[in-house]
C-alpha cells in the first residue's frame, strides 16, 4: 500500500505513517463529513435557527491550528448571519475574558478542538457562559471523547463529532484541520446542504488532483534549500496561510522559520524577511477584484532581494502572474465560493512541511527532537 505516492513499510520505518495517510484521505474525508452532516441536517438547523434569533455576537474560537479556522469563515458566517462575528484564540478568551464577554450581550460560541481536551477548550466554555448574558454553544470536534464534546452545555449547545478518520494521530494536525473547517461552512449554510453537495465533490476533485499530479513538483520544492518561508492569502486565505506557516514551522522543528501575512499587510515592513534563502507560497483568490491586490504584490517582489523560489496555487489559470511554479486546479470557468478554497488549498502547506520534515531526517508523525510541541499542550494551569 502506498500514501503519498510512498511505500507504506518506508513511511512507517521513517515515522511518517500517519501523517502520510491522514493528508492523503482527505478529499474522502470531505465526502463523509458532508453525508453526516445531511444526516443531522434537522437537527442542526433545528438548533441553529433557535441559537441565531438571540445571538448579538459570534465568537469563533480554538487553540492554535484549530484557532486559524475562524479566520477563513468569520467573513462567511457575518454574511450569512448579518450578526457581527469575531475570531478570537481560546488562548486569548482564557487570560482576558472581560475584553470579550460581558453580562449584557448574548453570543454564540463557536469552538473548534481536534482531542477537546486542550486545557484551555472547556475553560473558555466556562469562561463564556459566566461573564456572558446569555451565552450559545456550537462545537465541532473530532474527538467524542474528549473533555469538550463530554462538557455539559444542558440545553444551550450542539456537538458536532467529525468521522473518526478525522481525529489525527500525528502530531500535526491536517484531516482535523480542513475537516472542521469544511464542516463549519457547511453548517453555516445548512439551509442549502443539498445544494452543496457538488461544491464538495469539486473540493474532493481538487484535492486528488493536488494529491497525484503534483506531489513530485511540491516534493521538489520541499528539497529545495532554504531555511525560511512566507505564506500569504487574502480574506479566507489568510487563514490557510496562518495555519501553513504553522504546519511547515512545527514538521521541521523549527529548523524552517516562517511567517504569514495578507498581500497587502506583507507590503508594510513584513517583506523585509525575504532573502535568498526564503521560499514564498502564495494562495490566489479566484476573485478578480481581489486578484488585482494579490497580482500587484507578487509583481513587488521583483524588487529587492529575490527569494529562492516562489510557488502559487490558483483555481483560475492566470497567465499574467509570474512566478516559478503555479498549480492551477480547474481548467473551467465555475468555480466555488472563495471561502471554500481554504478547505482543499491547505494541502499545498501540509504537503511541504511533510516533505521538508523528510528531508531533514525528522519523524513528521513526531518531529519534534526535544518534546517542546506535543499533539496535545501539556503544562497549562487554568486559573
Amino acid at each position: 500500500m502506498k500514501y503519498l505516492n510512498i511505500d507504506e513499510t518506508i513511511l512507517t520505518k521513517n515515522g511518517a505513517i500517519f501523517t502520510a495517510k491522514e493528508i492523503a484521505g482527505q478529499p474522502k474525508l470531505w465526502i463523509d463529513i458532508f453525508e453526516k452532516i445531511v444526516v443531522e441536517k434537522e437537527e442542526i438547523q433545528s438548533y441553529m435557527k433557535s441559537a441565531l434569533k438571540k445571538t448579538k455576537k459570534i465568537i469563533l474560537t480554538g487553540a492554535g491550528t484549530s484557532g486559524y479556522i475562524g479566520y477563513s469563515i468569520e467573513g462567511t458566517v457575518l454574511r450569512k448571519t448579518n450578526i457581527p462575528t469575531v475570531s478570537v484564540a481560546t488562548t486569548h478568551l482564557v487570560s482576558h475574558p472581560k475584553n470579550y464577554f460581558n453580562s449584557s450581550e448574548s453570543i454564540l460560541l463557536i469552538s473548534f478542538a481536534r482531542s477537546g481536551n486542550s486545557p484551555e477548550s472547556v475553560a473558555a466554555v466556562k469562561l463564556a457562559d459566566e461573564y456572558s448574558g446569555e451565552c450559545n454553544h456550537l462545537i465541532i470536534t473530532c474527538n467524542s471523547e474528549g473533555n469538550l464534546a463530554k462538557h455539559s452545555i444542558k440545553n444551550n449547545g450542539y456537538v458536532f463529532i467529525l468521522p473518526p478518520e478525522a481525529d489525527d494521530k500525528s502530531l500535526a494536525m491536517t484531516g482535523s484541520y480542513s475537516g472542521m473547517l469544511l464542516a463549519a461552512l457547511l453548517i453555516n449554510d445548512i439551509t442549502n446542504i443539498n445544494k452543496l453537495k457538488k461544491t464538495v465533490g469539486k473540493l474532493a476533485l481538487y484535492g486528488d488532483l493536488i494529491l497525484t499530479q503534483h506531489l513530485e513538483l511540491i516534493k521538489k520544492v520541499a528539497k529545495l534549500p532554504f531555511n525560511r518561508a512566507v505564506f500569504l492569502g487574502s480574506g479566507p486565505q489568510y487563514g490557510t496561510a496562518m495555519e501553513s506557516h504553522l504546519k511547515l514551522q512545527e514538521l521541521t522543528d523549527g529548523e524552517v522559520i516562517c511567517k504569514n501575512d495578507s498581500y497587502l499587510g506583507f507590503r508594510h515592513g513584513p517583506k523585509a524577511v525575504v532573502d535568498e534563502n526564503t521560499l514564498v507560497v502564495y494562495y490566489l483568490s479566484n476573485m478578480d477584484d481581489v486578484l488585482r491586490y494579490e497580482k500587484d504584490l507578487v509583481e513587488a517582489m521583483n524588487d529587492g532581494k529575490r527569494p529562492i523560489a516562489q510557488i502559487g496555487i490558483s483555481e483560475k489559470s492566470l497567465k499574467d502572474v509570474d512566478i516559478d511554479e503555479l498549480i492551477v486546479l480547474s481548467d473551467n470557468k465555475t468555480y466555488v465560493e472563495e471561502e471554500y478554497l481554504s478547505v482543499s488549498n491547505i494541502i499545498l502547506g501540509q504537503l511541504l512541511g511533510f516533505y521538508k520534515s523528510l528531508d531533514k531526517g525528522l519523524s513528521p508523525d513526531s518531529p519534534s527532537l526535544s518534546g517542546a510541541i506535543s499533539r496535545v499542550v501539556k503544562g497549562v494551569t487554568i486559573y
